[in-house]
Parts: C-alpha cells; structure tokens; sequence
C-alpha cells in the first residue's frame, strides 16, 4: 500500500490507461463492494459554470444551520484535500488515505479511473464522518459520471453551455441531454438555465422529474444594497449580498435557496443561517479578489460562458487605468471563443505556457491572441509565475491584474504568490 497521499495519488493516475473512461458499471460493482448505501440526503450539482459556487452556497449555508456537510468538488487548486471537505474543512492526509486503501482492497481486478477511485473514496469518508447531507459535484457532463453512481435527492443543473464537446457533444442539445442524467424520477430538479436546451426539459419530463427553472418557478431581484428571493415555498427578503464577487452570483445563490427549499422538511434551514452563510461563503478562483494594491482577480474562466461572466465582473469593477492579464489555457478548450470574450477589458496579456500535454505554448497563446486581432500588448513569458511577477513589476497600485483561464494557470499564480510572501 501506498505511504502517503502523495504515493497514493501517483498509484491512482497508474491506475487507468484513460484520463476519462465516462459509464457507471465499473465503479457500481465496487461502490456495491464498499457497501456504500448512504442513508442521508445527496445533492448532485451540474452545470458547465457555477457548480462549483453553487456547491460553496450549499455547503456554507447548511454549515451555518448547523448540519455536518460532507462536500466533494473537483478539481483542486492547490492540494488534493481541497477536493474532500467536512463541516467545510479539509480532509486530513491519513483520513484519506485510509478511505483511499478501502477503495483499493474493494475494487479487486476492476480498473478505476483517478476521478472514481476518489469520488468512492470521498463517500467512503463522508459515511465514516457520519454526515448530516452529502454535495457532490459532477466532473464530467452527468448522465456517465462518476458521481451520478449516487442516487440523490435533489439534483441540480446550473448552467449548459459549450465545453467538453468531445465527450458531451457538439452543441448544447447535445450537452443539456448528458447534463440531465443526474434527474430522477418524483425528485427535485433544480435548472439554474433561464432558457435551458429543449432536451433538458424534455429528459425531466421523461423520467418524472419534480423540475422547477429559474426565472419561472423561482428567481431573484436585486435591489441597490440587498436582494430578495422567491421561490414555490416562499420569499427571503432584505438578504445580503454574497460573499462571492460577481453579479452572476445572485443567480448562483438563489438555485442553492431553490434546492434547499425542496429538502426542508428532511434539512430545514433558517432566514439567519441562510444570511451568514451567504455572507460567510468563500470559493477561491471564482473571482476572487485578493488583499493589497494593485487589486489582483483569480478567476479559472476556462470556456467561453465563463469568460463572459468574467468581462462582466470586470465592467462593473471601479475604475482602473491598466488591466493586465495573466493568461493560459489548455488546448483543447475553445481559445479564440474565451479570448474574444474578455478581449476589450485587457491592456496587455502575460502569457505562458503550462509544461503539460495539454498545455499551448506561451509563442502558441500570443499567435491565437494576434489572430484574435487583439491590440494590445503581448509578452510571452516562460512559466505562469514569471508571467503573474512581470504583471505585478508593471502595475501600478491603481491598476489591476486579472489571472485567468486554466485551473492549472491560477493554481501556478497562487503558489507563485505565497512562495514570494513566505
């Protein structure tokens, strides 16, 4: 058996010939193996954007109303255990690694994927921590996930849009349509879409699900200092604003209300844990505003959809003489699309590569840029940390930095920054 996480996590990317093997019936014999038939309530979250905020939403509240909540969100920034949290902290190293060894003796000859091995591995420690609810993230899409092995009782689909078109499809019929396997049938089904693909609607109604879709059977209305919520169980007004940046937010917070409300009488929260929770909710790299001058943005905007949500936050920021960009992307994300949504509140790119399979070159990204007719300045650099220092040596205290695009890009600049304040 592995030593440590670090060995066991190596042992986990050993373990697969693919990154991604989508389909459940490998991972279904050995959950069934493990035993793992968890009695309390399960929220699934989906969605090409915001599932992971919506999750945060999620866990923070129903932390604040005092239930244990066991989370598992996908990817991490900074280390594994990021991914794995109970009453919102962390799972410790050995912790892990005793549900991780579980896995392993249970799984026999079957063959699992990193991102099976740990999904059993976090329902594994959630019903050892003997949690009140469990909120899962769907990594991929959601009808093959790993995931979607559980069954839940409310399921949630953020947001479809264009993103992992090689597995989900080509458009977003096509994705609303994978996205909706996480629907079951007499269950909650929470679509965060206001205008979601017909086939989304279509698999609800097919399979009986009880759906219910923002900006119809529930919604919200911000006003100059609060905003208020309404939905089939009733309003919440003069709430606060939420602690995570971004008008897009609101929208984020009142699909977490909607899921909550349809599992009030199994978890019901009060109006004074629903605003602290809101207050207190922390989600780094979804626009995230660091301390300290020039004011630096970390968002993972990775897809088009996230970039428009991006340039959109930063429209709404106060006004700052530069923007820098520090900027990378893997190369099989749509660029061009992601660049041309955020180009015009740019002033000058950083940009690197990544030193991974996937990743474009720093020469690649300033060539896609120039196709892009971007007319601002661009300088390529040799890493993600040489690029972020460069942008801060260049800003002045009333300008702002924005580093953006991969997971791996604002991983590297947060490492970057705390290594350089240690």
């Amino acid at each position: 058996m592995p030593a440590n996480l670090a060995e066991w996590l190596a042992h986990l990317e050993a373990l697969h010939p693919s990154t991604i093997d989508m389909g459940l019936e490998r991972i279904a014999v050995v959950r069934d193996r493990l035993g793992l038939q968890p009695q309390f309530p399960i929220i699934t979250v989906a969605g090409t954007n915001g599932k992971g905020s919506v999750c945060a939403f999620l866990a923070t509240i129903l932390h604040a109303a005092g239930y244990r909540a066991g989370l598992y969100t996908s990817p991490h920034l900074l280390r594994y255990t990021e991914r794995v949290r109970v009453d919102l902290e962390q799972a410790d190293d050995a912790v892990l690694c005793d549900s991780f060894a579980a896995v392993e003796a249970a799984r026999g000859d079957v063959s699992l994927t990193y991102f099976e091995f740990g999904t059993l591995a976090a329902m594994h420690h959630f019903m050892r921590s003997n949690v009140d609810v469990a909120i899962l993230e769907v990594g991929l899409g959601g009808r093959l996930d790993a995931v979607n092995v559980f069954e839940p009782d409310c399921a949630v689909v953020v947001s479809v849009d264009l993103d992992h078109q090689d597995y989900l499809g080509p458009d977003r019929e096509s994705i609303g349509r994978e996205k909706a396997g996480i629907f079951r049938a007499g269950k909650p089904a929470i679509i965060g879409e206001p205008n979601p693909p017909a086939s989304l609607l279509d698999y609800a109604q097919q399979v009986g699900a009880d759906w219910q879709r923002i900006g119809g059977d529930f919604g919200f209305q911000r006003q100059e200092l609060q905003w208020s919520f309404s939905g089939r169980h009733g309003k919440h007004l003069s709430l606060p604003f939420p602690g995570l940046r971004g008008s897009y937010q609101l929208a984020n917070a009142a699909v977490a209300l909607a899921a909550l409300g349809e599992l009030r009488e199994r978890l019901p929260v009060g109006i004074n844990a629903i605003k602290r929770g809101l207050l207190e909710v922390d989600w780094p790299g979804r626009f995230q505003v660091l301390p300290g001058r020039p004011t630096t943005i970390l968002d993972v905007a990775h897809n088009p959809h996230a970039a428009r949500a991006l340039a959109s936050g930063l429209k709404t920021m106060g006004y700052h003489p530069q923007t820098f960009a520090v900027f990378s992307l893997l190369r099989d994300k749509d660029i061009a699309g992601v660049i041309d949504a955020v180009k015009d509140q740019i002033d000058c790119w950083y940009v690197s590569g990544l030193g991974m399979p996937r990743g474009m070159s720093g020469d690649e990204l300033a060539a896609k840029l120039a196709q892009a007719n971007v007319c601002s300045k661009i300088v390529v650099l040799p890493s993600v940390a040489e690029a972020y220092f460069a942008a801060c040596d260049k800003a002045s205290e009333n300008d702002r930095i924005v580093v953006f695009g991969s997971f791996h890009t604002v991983a590297a600049a947060m490492a970057a920054r705390r290594q350089r304040d240690r």
